[in-house]
């Protein structure tokens, strides 16, 4: 009984001081702080406000503070004005919009376009392929009232030709060949060149039959190879066509340099073989080579 008064006595006079972090941590948690951790909150309460840094003065909250342009409308201000929206402000362009492509094919068509050219090649290879394959038939067989190979041959032999078969045999092949080849638009620079090279000949055998040169009448007129033969250069320049079977080569639509090479050549073998063949020279009868 009388050890609670001195309690009470003890608990009064306690009272007069609060109690410290440690004693309240002690009393709350029934262990003593081992580390600022355990009780962060009052380890902050006791920093002194004058050290706590001041964030809030550095930190930028008006656009101009901010860097930020206020007359530049938002893109949410645009849709709401019915602008489109513009890239003044951009510092790279926007990429260009790619193209239609229902646009590229009708380009690409209207470029190709070629109209009657493909029929109109295939109407001259036609007739010329077909006279020379009449020429070449009668040669060969004797047909259409020819002369067949051996009459072929008397014939060259007649003309002065020193080697009369195989001027024949190459007459002959030059015509059927060629002229078959024609037709059907199938390797059409070699088909045209061999027509050439043998109506070359035959336009130089022609105009050197009688002394001068006669183009439309007279023994040696040479009219119609003439014509011939500036036909055939053509289709070699110009190619067959897409009528054809070489429609699918580039000299078929789009001759070029080669087209040209295979007319020198041709223009070179008819040369050549009148100079072995014949024997002679090929522009006799003709101005100064008269």
């Amino acid at each position: 009984m009388t050890d609670k008064p001195k309690e009470a006595a003890e608990s009064k006079a306690g009272n007069s001081a609060p109690p410290t972090a440690e004693q309240s941590a002690v009393s709350s948690t029934g262990r003593g702080v081992t580390s600022p951790y355990d009780s962060p909150t009052e380890q902050f309460a006791r920093v002194d406000p004058a050290q706590r840094p001041q964030l809030s003065k550095d930190v930028p909250r008006t656009e101009d503070e901010l860097g930020l342009d206020p007359e530049v409308p938002s893109t949410a201000d645009r849709k709401a004005g019915g602008e489109a929206p513009t890239y003044e402000y951009a510092s790279i362009p926007p990429a260009p919009a790619p193209p239609n492509d229902t646009g590229r094919l009708r380009r690409r068509a209207g470029e190709t376009r070629r109209g009657t050219l493909d029929l109109g090649l295939l109407l001259l290879r036609l007739v010329v392929g077909g006279t020379f394959l009449y020429h070449g038939l009668q040669k060969l067989t004797g047909w259409f009232h020819g002369p067949g190979l051996d009459g072929t041959r008397d014939m060259m032999q007649r003309g002065g030709w020193d080697h009369p078969t195989v001027s024949a045999m190459l007459l002959t092949a030059g015509e059927v060949g060629g002229g078959a080849l024609l037709i059907l638009g199938l390797a059409t620079p070699l088909a045209a060149g061999a027509f050439l090279a043998v109506i070359l000949d035959a336009w130089a055998w022609k105009q050197g039959m009688a002394p001068g040169f006669q183009y439309k009448a007279g023994p040696g007129a040479v009219e119609l190879e003439s014509i011939l033969a500036g036909v055939a250069a053509v289709i070699i320049l110009t190619g067959p066509g897409r009528l054809s079977f070489d429609r699918n080569r580039g000299w078929a639509v789009r001759p070029a340099a080669g087209s040209f090479v295979v007319l020198l050549l041709a223009v070179a073998a008819a040369v050549g073989a009148y100079w072995y063949l014949h024997g002679g020279n090929p522009l006799t009868g003709i101005g100064p080579f008269d």
